[in-house]
């Protein structure tokens, strides 16, 4: 078919076969939470002895009382039967960055040829799937293949639906035989607690008693939307999830008329059924609009505790491919899988709140005499600039080599943007001046029927990959595609460690007999001026700020992932993780070691099939193309032609024989060297390869090329 014509039918051919429409009031009063287990639910399906033992674990913290597991079961099977579900899975999150689930049926048959509905509270504590085929990182030997997952009672469990009925999902852990964490959560929940250890004593210095603190989050997801009939033409994006070839269209995002547009109404019908899904399954999703690049869009829910925002999360990525499909779209979170616009972040947006409900990190009417603030405030720019190589690594992965720092996302370089009222307050507090500085006020419009409307003390830096934004810091370096929780421990464990150093500093001149305030201010201008070097306002992208950072501050750019990777195990590193036992010795070398094998497979995944499309794809396109030219005897234009469409095939040619050498050399026995080989020599010849096709995309006729372009792609919706 002529490829203007499948241009036209993707455009057309897609139809929605259900309509859904709910009233506001409906999805507050009968969807939101409707497919959650939630506490009330709980508490109307027990006795009030065991709810209040759970409740002790959910809201104190303390230990499981396993005696309440055969009651919670009863009680969680019944309510997910009654809502249609025949089968349970303990759904975790293995070092893959996934997510995993073995499916059982809650009916067991019977010696009379009947069948009982049976789930006890030793399937809801611990099941024990085979643990072989997940990355362990050398945490087990290959033919040790035990492995258990352990209901996490802190996020609760839900149903996912399905055409022909609908599964309860438990969250769990997920361990070896030994004990050690082979998942995400197990190290997120255990820098939860240690980051509520460290802040509980610190508050009680300021006179404020609170039993539990947590870390909030929230997080932006950005993706792209392209035609289904586009995405399974592209074996590139089918295999690796982006585009490995593609010549730059006309009109790309240079309008900038794209970045909160009016959304189609096929993309619109497409979130709104997401949405519905994502509020019966609890989630508070807030926001929807068209991102920057053309095809690309956001959603965002507002806060949770960050152990159910990082399953939320993983959930919401899951039912925007599910769901696209019914639209006839595909939804892709790699993050750069266009070249040359912009690629897709996850902007986790964090705090720390008590169970009382206050935000540790709200500056108040008056930020400059706000003591609780300006400490934790502090102990943040002191977390983050001990730790800046801990946040770079936690973001590392092939994927986001494509999009960091290429102006669209902050740079490699940590640093943190505070905006100008927080700045100047510091400053003061540093010169020993100290009031205020700039207030907020209000901004005139110039014109009486427009309203005037309070204005931010500071502006937005969307340079920075951790910046202050009015009560919470959000971390803008993390991937589309990445998993929150790693980045998320990080955070967590590298700010505990702060608070506790700096509480006990607090302590001792609280002790001495300084009053509350002269010791705070005393301490805030000590730990501002010993860590101001990671406080940085400007134009993260410029050149001069690379140099500035490097060569001045001596802040750390590790530009690529393995530069990164190379520190996890450094012995500072090693040692945070231990003192606040987040991650053990070996936990923390097995996850080196595994994001060293995920870069080498997912390079060399993509080194294959750039190999792969070339040589059988594109080269015969571009030899047809030849052929026809070649009948035509005369005209200069036949020649230049040909002799263009020549010279760029022999340029692929030569370059698809260089990568072909490449990917079969690897690079070597260990995993470390099989990586290396990936970014020095692999991608090298990708790129080699991927020039000269998108030459001959330029110029061979539409009929003979075989793949969507990006104008299809990208404006086809």
């Amino acid at each position: 078919m002529n490829q203007d014509f499948e241009v036209v039918a993707a455009a057309r051919n897609w139809r929605v076969d259900v309509e859904q429409h709910y009233s506001p009031s409906q999805v507050m009063s009968e969807v939101f939470g409707s497919d959650v287990l939630t506490l009330e639910t709980l508490r109307q399906r027990l006795s009030k002895p065991m709810f209040k033992s759970l409740q002790a674990t959910l809201e104190r913290g303390e230990t499981l009382d396993s005696k309440i597991a055969d009651a919670v079961a009863l009680a969680m099977k019944t309510w997910a039967m009654d809502k249609g579900a025949t089968h349970y899975t303990h759904w975790f999150q293995p070092l893959t960055g996934g997510t995993a689930e073995k499916h059982d049926s809650f009916l067991t048959p019977s010696s009379d040829g009947t069948a009982l509905a049976q789930f006890s509270g030793s399937e809801l504590i611990q099941a024990e799937p085979d643990a072989s085929s997940f990355p362990s990182g050398g945490l087990r030997a290959t033919f040790e293949a035990r492995g258990y997952t352990a209901w996490d009672p802190s996020s609760p469990a839900f149903i996912m639906r399905h055409a022909n009925g609908a599964t309860l999902c438990i969250p769990t852990a997920f361990a070896s035989w030994t004990g050690e964490a082979l998942d995400l959560k197990t190290p997120l929940l255990r820098s939860i607690e240690a980051l509520n250890k460290a802040v509980v004593p610190a508050l009680s210095l300021f006179e404020k008693p609170v039993s539990r603190v947590s870390s909030s989050l929230g997080v932006e997801q950005e993706y792209f939307l392209i035609d289904e009939d586009y995405f399974y033409r592209r074996p590139d994006l089918v295999m690796t999830g982006r585009t490995l070839f593609g010549a730059k269209p006309p009109r790309g995002q240079e309008l900038e008329d794209h970045y909160f547009g009016a959304i189609p109404d096929r993309v619109l019908s497409f979130m709104t059924d997401s949405e519905l899904q994502l509020y019966a399954l609890g989630i508070p999703v807030k926001t929807r609009h068209n991102e920057v690049a053309p095809g690309q869009f956001e959603i965002a829910p507002v806060y949770e505790h960050s152990n159910v925002a990082a399953d939320h999360q993983q959930l919401i990525m899951q039912i925007l491919r599910n769901t696209a499909r019914k639209y006839g779209l595909v939804a892709l979170m790699h993050e750069k899988p266009f070249a040359g616009i912009n690629g897709s972040g996850k902007h986790c947006n964090w705090s720390m709140g008590t169970d009382l409900g206050d935000n540790l990190l709200e500056p108040g009417a008056t930020p400059h005499e706000n003591l609780q603030f300006l400490f934790f405030c502090s102990a943040i720019i002191k977390g983050v600039d001990e730790h800046q190589d801990l946040l770079r690594i936690s973001v590392a992965s092939a994927n986001n080599d494509h999009r960091l720092g290429a102006n669209e996302a902050p740079p490699a370089i940590i640093s943190i943007f505070l905006g100008s009222e927080l700045t100047e307050i510091l400053d003061r507090i540093s010169s020993g001046v100290g009031g205020r500085g700039a207030a907020a006020g209000f901004l005139g419009l110039g014109s009486n029927v427009l309203p005037q409307i309070p204005r931010h003390a500071g502006d937005r830096n969307r340079t920075s990959p951790f910046a202050f934004t009015g009560n919470k810091f959000e971390f803008r370096a993390v991937g589309s595609s990445q998993s929150v929780s790693f980045p998320v421990t990080v955070l967590n464990t590298v700010v505990a460690d702060a608070v506790q150093a700096l509480s006990a500093e607090l302590k001792a001149k609280l002790d001495s007999g300084m009053d509350l305030q002269a010791a705070v201010g005393e301490l805030v201008k000590a730990t501002y001026e010993k860590h101001r070097r990671i406080v940085f306002n400007g134009d993260g992208y410029a050149d001069e700020w690379h140099q500035e950072a490097e060569h001045e501050r001596g802040l750390l750019n590790m530009r690529t992932s393995l530069d990164a990777i190379a520190h996890l195990t450094d012995a500072k590193n090693a040692e945070l993780f231990a003192k606040y036992h987040v991650l053990s010795d070996r936990e923390l070398a097995a996850r080196q070691e595994i994001m060293y094998d995920i870069y080498f497979k997912s390079v060399n995944i993509e080194g294959e099939t750039t190999e792969s499309v070339a040589a059988t794809q594109i080269m015969p396109a571009a030899l047809a193309y030849l052929a026809e030219l070649s009948g035509i005897k005369q005209g200069r234009a036949a020649a230049a032609i040909s002799e263009e469409v020549a010279a760029a095939a022999d340029e692929m040619y030569d370059a698809v024989c260089k990568l072909r050498g490449e990917n079969a050399a690897e690079g070597g026995e260990e995993i470390h060297d099989k990586a290396h080989h990936m970014q020095s020599n692999v991608l090298p010849a990708m790129q080699a390869v991927r020039v000269a096709a998108d030459k001959l995309e330029k110029v061979v006729a539409a009929k003979h090329w075989p793949m969507p372009t990006y104008r299809q792609m990208l404006f086809v919706k």
